[in-house]
């Protein structure tokens, strides 16, 4: 008997006390991710990304006329025309 007593006070006491202010700190870690300002891409990636955008638009047509090499893959397509166009 004695334990059910102290088993219900002690539900009841966890219960009615407030739970820690985990929620919040969380919420504030998120609001600190948010307003960390974006980092510029640098002239090489802005450059690789140009590159690749052509190599897309190279392989999208060359696939259409059926130029692209049988059993090539994206990755295969994209490593040598990046070569290309970076010696261009």
């Amino acid at each position: 008997m004695t334990k059910t007593i102290f088993a219900v006070l002690v539900a009841a006491g966890l219960l009615a006390a407030p739970l820690p202010q985990v929620a919040s700190s969380a919420f504030a870690q998120t609001e600190k991710k948010a307003e960390k300002p974006k980092k510029e891409p640098s002239t090489g990636m802005l450059a690789m990304r140009e590159r690749q955008k052509k190599c897309g638009a190279e392989w999208k047509a060359d696939k259409a006329v059926g130029k692209v090499a049988a059993g090539m893959k994206w990755p295969q397509y994209w490593s040598a025309c990046n070569k290309r166009l970076k010696g261009a």
